[in-house]
C-alpha cells in the first residue's frame, strides 16, 4: 500500500511545475501581416511546444513602443526594427538583439507597375510621398547619393503612413517610400494593381531590419529559455520559407482579419527573401554577419541621428550566442 502511495507521489512530482512549459509572450512590431506568418506557423506546428515553451503572440504598435515594453520586462521577447532598438539602447534602454530576421533591408521606393518606374533615373520628374522622421526618410538621402540623384530631380509630398499610401492610390504621387512586404502589399490590397519596388539594398544601401530582442537582465537570468526560444524561432522561419502557403494559412487561422491570402502570401515570400545577409548568405536564419551590423551602425551614425561618441561598437547591440 505504502509503495503504491509513494509511486503515485513520485509520478505527481515528475509531472509537476519543474516540467511545465515556460509561458512567454512575443510582441510583434505592428499589426499582424505577412511578415509575421512564421511565428504563427511555428506555434501551430508545435515547434515552440517542443522547446518547452507556451507561446503567446501579441500585436504591437511600432518598434519604438515594443522596445520600451521589452525594456520594462512587460513581455519577454519583442520582434522589432533592430536599428530602432539600437537608438533606444544608446539612450539607456537595457535591451539587446539575439537574432536578426531581415538581414537584407526591405526599404524601397515603389510605385505601380503601370508607371514603368524601374530604376533610380526613372524617378526624375516624378513625385515621391514620404513620412518625415521615419526610418526610411532618414536613409533616403543616402540612396539619392548612391544613385546620383538630388532633391531637385523630383517633387516630394509629405504625410503620415496612411496619407502616403493614399497619395499614390489617388495619383497625387507616383511613388512612396515603403517596405517590400508591407506598404507594397497594402497598395496591392487596396487597388489590385501590381507594385514595383526599387530596393535600397540593390544600390549599396543596406541595414538590418526586424529581429528578436530581449531585456538584458532576462537574458542573464534565463539564457536556456532564450536559446530554446531562438531554436524554435529559427526552425519556424526556415520551415515557413519552405511552406509559405501553409504559414500564411496558420496566420490567417489565428487572425482572420490580418489580410487577404493572395497578397499575404506575396508578403511572406518577400519577407523570406530577406533572411539571407550579404556577408553570410549560407548561414541559418537569424544569425547576422558582423560586417552587416558594422555597416548598419555606421549608417545610423551618419544618417540616423546616432551620436558617434556614444554609439560604441556593433557588438554592443547584438549576440549570435543564443542561436542554434
Amino acid at each position: 500500500m505504502m509503495r503504491s502511495v509513494f509511486a503515485a507521489l513520485f509520478a505527481v512530482l515528475l509531472a509537476g511545475p519543474a516540467f511545465a512549459a515556460d509561458k512567454v509572450t512575443l510582441m510583434l512590431n505592428w499589426y499582424v501581416y505577412g511578415e509575421h506568418a512564421p511565428f504563427y506557423y511555428g506555434k501551430e506546428k508545435g515547434y515552440f511546444k517542443d522547446a518547452g515553451i507556451d507561446l503567446e503572440i501579441q500585436e504591437g504598435r511600432g518598434s519604438g513602443t515594443v522596445t520600451q515594453v521589452v525594456a520594462a520586462k512587460t513581455v519577454q521577447f519583442g520582434y522589432v526594427d533592430v536599428p530602432t532598438m539600437m537608438r533606444a539602447a544608446v539612450k539607456g534602454a537595457p535591451v539587446q538583439a539575439v537574432g536578426v530576421a531581415l538581414q537584407t533591408n526591405p526599404m524601397s521606393v515603389m510605385g505601380f507597375v503601370e508607371k514603368n518606374i524601374r530604376k533610380p533615373e526613372d524617378i526624375k520628374g516624378k513625385t515621391v510621398a514620404t513620412t518625415p522622421g521615419d526610418s526610411m526618410s532618414q536613409i533616403w538621402p543616402l540612396f539619392l547619393k548612391k544613385t546620383g540623384l538630388s532633391d531637385s530631380d523630383f517633387k516630394t509630398v509629405s504625410g503620415d503612413a496612411q496619407t502616403k499610401l493614399n497619395a499614390v492610390i489617388n495619383n497625387q504621387a507616383d511613388l512612396l517610400l515603403g517596405y517590400v512586404m508591407d506598404q507594397a502589399i497594402k497598395l496591392q490590397d487596396a487597388t489590385h494593381k501590381q507594385v514595383y519596388p526599387i530596393r535600397f539594398a540593390d544600390y549599396g544601401v543596406n541595414m538590418v531590419s526586424s529581429g528578436i530582442i530581449v531585456q538584458k537582465d532576462f537574458l542573464k537570468q534565463k539564457p536556456d529559455l532564450v536559446k530554446r526560444f531562438m531554436r524554435a524561432t529559427t526552425k519556424s522561419l526556415e520551415e515557413a520559407a519552405k511552406n509559405p502557403d501553409a504559414a500564411v494559412d496558420a496566420m490567417l487561422a489565428a487572425n482572420p482579419k490580418s489580410g487577404v491570402k493572395e497578397t499575404a502570401l506575396v508578403g511572406m515570400k518577400n519577407t523570406a527573401a530577406l533572411y539571407k545577409g550579404p556577408d553570410n548568405p549560407n548561414d541559418r536564419p537569424l544569425r547576422v554577419g558582423g560586417k552587416n551590423m558594422d555597416e548598419t551602425l555606421a549608417l545610423l551614425v551618419e544618417y540616423g541621428g546616432l551620436d558617434k561618441g556614444s554609439a560604441g561598437k556593433a557588438t554592443d547591440y547584438y549576440s549570435n550566442d543564443y542561436l542554434p
